[in-house]
């Protein structure tokens, strides 16, 4: 796996990342509720780590904690500045399952949380203590998945590096169950009309508070049963969508409003990360230049220094 990118398909992986979407929910609120506000909602996200996904610190009353997803040993992980240290098997079990362990783990830990015990983003939303019905876990499939992540993260990061205007961490967000990083232009936008599932209007609009240039990765559903990239923007100039983007395979969506590249038409190119990089720079190239960003001011380029570091 070192060098080759995994193959994905929706069908292998579906039943999995709907249960393991629910848990990260659960993990996520947890951060959520323990860490203070950050700008377009920062501070509920999950990051790629070395063994899987994790929380990264987050305060609590005694010192700091992290939850991580372990998809090597297939295992959730809480460790604490104190030195408590909890763990929770992973195997096909239920959400209710999960969600009551987990917090009797936590309790026994002294990490007090209260959670909004729904999903978001999610129809039909059953209480986290009533699901019974999401039980699926294919460690194979997980592990796969989360090994495209890291190679998707550390080619975001890169794209990331080329900014030097706002931009988001490169980051899991648990309500879509995507890795995106998000560029802004510095400039204010229309208000959202939002229109997210179980989602407050109040926190779309925060979200979308400027304009953005956005991408990421995406397992699929069953509308579109393709682990896809996508790149947006907000507001969409009317423009938008009929600019060139690359690689070949790129497409735009008129009922998303987004441009799409498969998963399978970038590990099928002579250069994949080449292939991927291509879409992230053009897709936003769409936006900035549509959407008159004052490019000059908010791109970088520091390969030179990368260069002197050698």
């Amino acid at each position: 796996m070192k060098n080759k990118w995994p193959q994905l398909k929706f069908s292998d992986l579906k039943d999995t990342i709907t249960t393991v979407q629910l848990w990260t929910q659960i993990v996520g609120k947890i951060r959520m509720v323990k860490t203070p506000w950050l700008n377009h909602s920062w501070h509920v996200t999950l990051y790629v780590s070395p063994t899987g996904l994790t929380t990264g610190s987050i305060p609590y009353e005694q010192g700091m904690f992290r939850i991580d997803f372990d998809f090597i040993n297939h295992q959730l992980l809480i460790i604490c500045s104190t030195g408590g240290h909890a763990q929770i098997k992973l195997y096909p079990r239920t959400v209710a399952d999960f969600y009551k362990v987990l917090f009797e783990k936590l309790n026994l830990m002294g990490i007090k949380a209260v959670i909004y015990p729904r999903p978001n983003e999610i129809e039909p939303a059953i209480p986290f203590e009533q699901d019974e019905t999401h039980f699926e876990y294919d460690s194979t499939q997980i592990n796969l998945y989360w090994q495209a992540l890291i190679k998707i993260d550390a080619i975001f990061t890169k794209f990331r590096a080329r900014f030097s205007g706002k931009c988001s961490p490169v980051h899991f967000f648990w309500g879509g169950f995507d890795l995106a990083v998000t560029r802004f232009s510095g400039r204010r936008a229309p208000k959202h009309p939002g229109g997210a599932p179980n989602m407050s209007l109040a926190i779309m609009q925060e979200a979308y508070s400027h304009e953005v240039s956005s991408c990421g990765f995406w397992a699929g559903s069953p509308d579109f049963p393709y682990p896809v990239f996508y790149a947006y923007c907000y507001p969409t100039p009317e423009a938008y969508s009929q600019q060139p983007v690359k690689p070949e395979a790129a497409f735009y969506s008129k009922e998303m409003g987004e441009f799409f590249l498969k998963y399978d038409d970038v590990i099928s190119a002579a250069d994949p990360e080449a292939s991927l990089l291509d879409f992230l720079q053009s897709t936003y190239e769409a936006a900035a230049n549509t959407g008159n960003w004052d490019r000059s001011a908010l791109e970088c380029d520091f390969s030179v220094f990368e260069k002197k570091s050698h």
